[in-house]
Order: structure tokens, then sequence, then C-alpha cells
């Protein structure tokens, strides 16, 4: 396996050795991002182009952005890099077939970060990435291992599309919530997670701790809850505060969507961890989505993972290393955990999550 995957092409070979224009499509921030790592490669891109309720006289980068069909009447034959997630399935079908018509490549990018999972830096980790691959508890998650690192090396859909499983399977089938969970739910966000937790749970729970650091976002959150019904109630407590491993004050970048996150510059925002505020309080089903602070805030929950063995759902895909280091993270914290890896529908491969079960003997 170590082997095979290090015969692969990387995306960003595979760029700078093509004859053909390459184009990008979308534009925004995660344009911005992926461009100076194709910079640094020395791949020039020759066009953008947006799908048509964007195309609206925008420019980027100082060229107009383009419909597809003109990008098509330009040049005979061309690459595509995506340059945006998308969750929605008809914009995934798209791509899809975009994918089948043209060479393209959707290139995993760090969200938090700034190193590569290129051959350079798998070789670099062949020992942690197959110690963690031995912790994963099913040959599927085994198979979602694999094709990840494979997609996040060759930038290939075909790969990515092969990890992808719904997220009601996992709720129904490996974290089967009870209707007296103790839920933390790190990342809140404005309540969709929190939603989705009532939904599996039936409304029903023993109580429930929310951390949302984003001002905005937790106004959004604290009207959620409104809306859901479970505030005011002595058994719900929502805090603007950011996960962390102990008590501090960090600087927090605002950014679009979900997206905000611990930076070198921005906001500060009181952080603390899952230890310090929850004390000895029961705590069964501990989430993580905290755009690259999840090595941190394990560290600060581990007391709480050894002393009540939650059921765990971590997301595993801000930082290039957090696929192979996070499940090792948590076996050192505490061994005997059975490991899953699933990840649900988007692209690129976000929404990666490494649930965590406590099985007794």
């Amino acid at each position: 396996m170590r082997k095979s995957l290090l015969d692969l092409p990387t995306c960003w070979e595979s760029l700078q050795q093509t004859k053909k224009p390459v184009v990008m499509y979308g534009m925004g921030n995660g344009a911005d991002h992926i461009l100076r790592y194709l910079a640094a490669y020395g791949v020039r891109v020759c066009d953008f182009f947006a799908s048509d309720g964007f195309v609206r006289g925008h420019s980027f980068h100082g060229k107009r952005v383009k419909r597809l069909e003109e990008i098509q009447a330009q040049y005979q034959d061309f690459v595509i890099v995506t340059a945006f997630g998308v969750h929605d399935q008809p914009t995934m079908d798209a791509i899809f077939r975009l994918d089948r018509q043209y060479e393209l490549y959707a290139p995993d990018v760090p969200v938090a970060g700034d190193t590569l999972f290129d051959r350079a830096f798998l070789r670099s980790h062949l020992e942690p990435v197959q110690q963690a691959l031995d912790l994963l508890a099913d040959e599927a998650s085994r198979q979602v291992f694999w094709n990840l690192a494979a997609y996040k090396l060759t930038g290939k859909l075909s790969y990515l599309a092969a990890t992808a499983s719904p997220r009601e399977e996992a709720f129904s089938q490996l974290l089967q919530l009870g209707d007296q969970e103790a839920y933390v739910d790190l990342g809140a966000y404005t309540g969709d997670t929190l939603a989705e937790f009532l939904a599996a749970t039936g409304g029903r729970f023993s109580s429930i701790c929310a951390w949302e650091p984003d001002p905005k976002s937790y106004r959004k959150l604290c009207r959620r809850a409104e809306q859901l019904g479970i505030v005011p109630d002595s058994r719900v407590q929502l805090l603007q505060l950011a996960a962390w491993e102990e008590p501090a004050s960090l600087c927090f970048a605002p950014r679009a969507g979900r997206n905000s996150a611990v930076a070198a510059g921005g906001q500060p925002v009181p952080a603390d961890s899952v230890d310090h505020v929850m004390g000895k309080a029961p705590v069964t089903f501990l989430k993580m989505d905290i755009e690259g602070s999840e090595a941190a805030a394990l560290l600060g929950a581990a007391n709480t993972i050894r002393r009540h063995r939650p059921k765990l759902m971590i997301s595993a895909y801000h930082r290039s290393e957090d696929l192979f280091a996070l499940p090792l993270q948590i076996q050192r914290i505490q061994p005997g955990y059975r490991l899953y890896l699933r990840r649900f529908p988007c692209i690129p491969a976000w929404e990666t999550n490494l649930i965590g079960l406590w099985k007794e003997g």
C-alpha cells in the first residue's frame, strides 16, 4: 500500500507537465489559496469560469470571469482546476460530469496550515500513516483512508467519490445515539449540528453544551436553539467560547461561513478546555468541528475522554496531518477505542470524520 500510494502522480506534477491550457472553475478565497500553490509549481492559469448564476461581469486576478460555454469555444481542449467547496448534489453532479468530459483536478489544500499532502509529505510520514491505518476498526474505514490519501495526492475525483457515504448511515449504524446523551458540541456554528443531534435522538437528551466562538454565528446559534425549543432549559448551555487545550485568549479570524478559525491576527476570543468547563460532569457524545484546532481541543478533553469514554465524532480534514495524527492521538489518550473513518458527500475532501466508540472488553 505504501509503495502504490507513493507511485501515484500528484495533481501538482500533472499540472506542471500538461501541455493543455489550465482554467480554473471558481473564484474567491479558495481560488486564491490554490493559486498560491500553483504559482509555487510554476503553473499558469489561463482563464477563470463560474457557474452561469455567478457570472455577472466579475473579474478575478485581472481576468474577466467567463461562462463554461465561452471556455469551450475558446479552447479545443483544456484542464480544469476546481477551486471551491460544494455540498449540494446538483452542483457536485455537474462537476462529476465535467470530470468525465475533461481532465479535471480538485486539489486538496489544507484548511488550516500550509503543508500540502504531497509525495514528500507522505514519504516523511509513512510510519504514522501505517500506524493510523492499522488502528481502524473495519475494512470500510481502511478503504476510505486509502482512497482519501490517493485523492489528496492526485486531486482526482474518482478516488474522492469512493470515500463518500451518507451522514445518516454514520448516525444510525455507528453512533446510535440514545435518548439520554450528554452532548458536547464544539464548533456548533449556527446550530446545524445541534438540530442534527436532536433529530437523531428524537429531541430527547440528558444535557447539551454547545460552543461557538464567532459572535455572529453564536447569535444565530442562540436563535436556532430557541426555534428548536430547547432554550430556556437548565440542561442546555450555549457558550461563546473556543475549544482549546487550556484556558486562554486566542486571536480568532472570522471568515465566510463555517471557516472562522484561530489565526495569527484577528479578534481576541476566550478559549477553554473541555476538562475545565465540564469538570466531572458526564459527557456521552463529544463532537468537534473546529477548523484545525482539533488536536489542541483533544488535549484539553483528555481527562473527560478517559473518565467518561464518550462517543467521538472528530473532524479529520482541516490539516494535512489530521487523517493520521488524530487517530493516533486518541489512541494515546485512551487506548481501546474502536475508530472508524467516514466522509460525507462534498467536494473537496471536507466532511471527513473520525468516529470513536468505546467497547467494553
